[in-house]
């Protein structure tokens, strides 16, 4: 490994670093990702990457990962310097520059689908991403008028499980679910109406989809007649509704995992 120590926090190719902000880097595929944590799972699911800054104390305790990182640059910088580029304090040691994975088809998605409606918390979008990898659910299909899946926050709330995910980004929800259909997909859509099935007695097919709506205006009823089934949480009188976040967790397990 070659590594080049900053002198200069300003020099050009540090650029994007200080550019450390949520809708930052859509146009070239690039995206600044933080923490070990975060940086190292995207490392072992071979995510392409552009460059890392990182004190050398990170190096040093992941020499044997980073040996498997091609035709990247190495940046050695102290924690200062470091904080002064982002500009704040930060409690980690290492940033990464990568590259988004291309997307996945729409018919090279998996079996079991977590489908996004415009949600506009990237905490959200991260916290849907961890707990679909932990379940098992390994396809991600969001809009393209929300925020990105590799966005900064989204990718640290994820703790980078994103990359274990195929994502695809759509633009035409009514189009998609059209087409999810013709794939042999059911699209069962997570909202509260006079006639949906609670969760606890849905019948799941092979084939599915579950579509998540909007954290305030959920799913509209136009939506809603596209697809086949409408499923309810059970809750308690007086609790109108979950955090989506917790919602879909709890819905993609019973899904995956319900009798």
């Amino acid at each position: 490994m070659n590594f080049t120590h900053i002198n200069d926090i300003d020099e050009p190719q540090l650029q994007i670093y200080h550019q450390f902000r949520e809708h930052a880097f859509k146009a070239d595929g690039s995206f600044v990702a933080d923490s070990p944590k975060v940086v190292n799972l995207l490392i072992e699911e071979d995510v392409e990457v552009e460059s890392i800054l990182a004190t050398k104390e990170y190096y040093d305790a992941h020499t044997s990962l980073l040996k498997n990182v091609k035709d990247a640059t190495f940046y050695v910088a102290s924690k200062e310097q470091m904080q002064n580029i982002v500009g704040h304090k930060i409690h980690h040691n290492v940033m990464m520059h990568g590259i988004r994975p291309k997307e996945t088809p729409l018919d090279h998605l998996g079996d079991n689908i977590l489908m996004l409606d415009e949600i506009s918390s990237t905490q959200n979008i991260g916290a849907i991403a961890r707990s679909a990898a932990a379940i098992g659910i390994d396809s991600y299909l969001l809009p393209s008028y929300g925020p990105h899946p590799y966005s900064r926050r989204a990718l640290r709330v994820s703790m980078g499980h994103i990359a274990m995910l195929k994502t695809h980004i759509y633009t035409d929800m009514k189009e998609t679910i059209n087409t999810l259909k013709t794939n042999g997909y059911r699209i069962y859509a997570a909202e509260v109406t006079e006639d949906s099935t609670p969760l606890a007695s849905v019948k799941v097919t092979d084939k599915w989809v579950l579509l998540m709506g909007h954290e305030g205006h959920g799913l509209s009823k136009e939506i809603l007649s596209l697809c086949d089934e409408v499923v309810t949480i059970e809750m308690m009188e007086g609790v109108k509704s979950f955090n989506v976040g917790i919602a879909a967790s709890i819905m993609m397990y019973q899904f995956r995992h319900g009798k």
